[in-house]
């Protein structure tokens, strides 16, 4: 009998990552940091959700506790098909990091001002769910101030070349 080769697990054509949430406030509220990507516990109809595009991060935050870090508030709807089996939208998920790393995040905590912030929720090249984590400090009014004048001032830019040509 002839050897079989295996096949190889390839992942979907397309984009790398599919982006499922985002958190559009967190580059403008946080100055972020250090960014890092975390595994994230799921029941089957949260990823079935997920895969569906639904998922909002507007009042997401991460807490560390016991040594096992959190994602507190983030909004994963129902899944329509599910019936009695499905889950609690806003429910505590435990993120899955190495120890070294929740560690790392622990330290960084303790300083003045610093927190943990979800930036993003996403697909990644083999399909599982990621959570990208952000260590922020939070950004003064004048801080705010001044991302708002620079994006004003690249819209402004962008509109002249676009009358120019």
């Amino acid at each position: 009998m002839a050897a079989r080769k295996k096949k190889d697990k390839k992942p979907p054509p397309g984009p790398a990552l599919k982006v499922v949430a985002r958190n559009r406030r967190a580059r403008f509220d946080y100055h972020l940091e250090e960014e890092v990507e975390a595994g994230i516990s799921l029941l089957g109809t949260e990823v079935k959700s997920l895969r569906e595009g639904r998922a909002s991060l507007e009042q997401a935050w991460c807490r560390v506790q016991d040594g096992e870090v959190f994602l507190v508030g983030a909004n994963i709807p129902a899944y329509g098909a599910a019936s009695w089996s499905n889950h609690e939208p806003t429910r505590t998920r435990k993120l899955l990091l190495h120890r070294r790393q929740i560690r790392r995040i622990t330290q960084a905590l303790r300083q003045e001002g610093r927190t943990l912030v979800p930036v993003r929720i996403y697909f990644n090249e083999a399909g599982r769910v990621k959570v990208l984590i952000a260590l922020a400090t939070g950004k003064k009014r004048h801080d705010k101030r001044e991302s708002i004048a620079r994006r004003e001032a690249a819209r402004e830019i962008q509109r002249a070349l676009k009358h120019r040509r």
